[in-house]
């Protein structure tokens, strides 16, 4: 099966992955909130609350189900109660007679962890169980990554306005993982500068990390390699977060913290400190439901 494919713009308008029927005379399909996964439980913790409440806010049972890794935790350490991920958790569901599904991803914009990974996913398991359908919603940012949703910039400039109250956003610089490819960085991009043209200042984006080679270039400026402009201190830098739940990089903990330290003990910046997490603000659930809903509205139109 070929990767899950958008338009040019990357709109991710209720991808039909196999035949998918009409939802409109079917039973409720099984739903899962699905991350990338993790191997720290705060990030499995998280993403059941996230689901738990996202069933709260909708008529439907959401599942917390990660694409990888999360299975591997010890259950002792997630209050007995194992992780599971996607590929797991369909053949589970074939078990039981399950076969329509609709995934909701706790993705910020075209992860080839959905675009690729989860096409291949299901290539593995139709041979299994032929008649299973399954749709993908949009991600958290929406259908263009050149227009993301506007909900996210309002998220990341509550944190920056908390910041600025505590006099601690002399320079401010949006962060993520850094990625292969080139949309998702365009993202991050656009939200970087949408975000500076709501807070009227400046906004470095700039990356945790990327791959070597030139090719992924696009990422630079990495975080590791800030420093206050004219390369004189500055009293402090604000990182906005652009990532969903705590996990190996973001969190007290993470690479980013790591690499904050490390900027401090270089002497570039007197004090950085780092926003909440997207998936602490009450408007990604409202985002999230929205996405929800939107496969509900369309699901006459397969």
């Amino acid at each position: 099966m070929p990767p899950i494919c958008f338009s040019q713009t990357f709109s991710f308008e209720l991808v039909k992955i196999l035949s998918f029927q009409a939802f409109y005379d079917m039973p409720t399909p099984t739903i899962f909130l699905t991350d990338n996964g993790s191997l720290k439980p705060e990030a499995s913790f998280r993403l059941r609350e996230l689901a738990s409440d996202l069933s709260s806010r909708t008529d439907f049972t959401v599942e917390p189900v990660s694409l990888l890794h999360s299975h591997k935790i010890s259950p002792e350490k997630l209050n007995g109660k194992p992780a599971t991920i996607v590929k797991r958790r369909l053949r589970e569901c074939f078990r039981l007679g399950q076969r329509e599904f609709v995934v909701v991803p706790l993705f910020l914009g075209p992860s080839l962890a959905i675009t690729e990974y989860l096409a291949q996913i299901v290539e593995e398991l139709k041979p299994e169980c032929p008649d299973f359908d399954l749709r993908v919603a949009e991600p958290l940012a929406g259908q263009s990554v050149d227009a993301p949703e506007a909900r996210l910039i309002d998220i990341l400039a509550d944190y920056v306005k908390d910041a600025e109250s505590c006099g601690k956003t002399d320079r401010i610089a949006l962060v993520d993982h850094g990625t292969p490819i080139r949309p998702v960085n365009r993202l991050r991009n656009a939200v970087a500068r949408d975000l500076a043209k709501k807070l009227g200042r400046e906004v470095q984006p700039c990356s945790m990390e990327r791959r070597d080679g030139d090719e992924y270039a696009f990422n630079d400026p990495l975080l590791e390699n800030l420093s206050a402009k004219n390369n004189i201190q500055a009293g402090s830098l604000f990182l906005a977060m652009f990532f969903i739940l705590p996990g190996r990089h973001a969190g007290p903990e993470g690479d980013v913290a790591s690499i904050a330290e490390g900027l401090i003990g270089e002497g570039r910046f007197k004090e950085v400190s780092m926003s909440p997490l997207l998936g602490e603000h009450p408007l990604l659930l409202e985002i999230l439901q929205d996405r929800l809903a939107s496969v509900f509205k369309n699901r006459s139109k397969g």
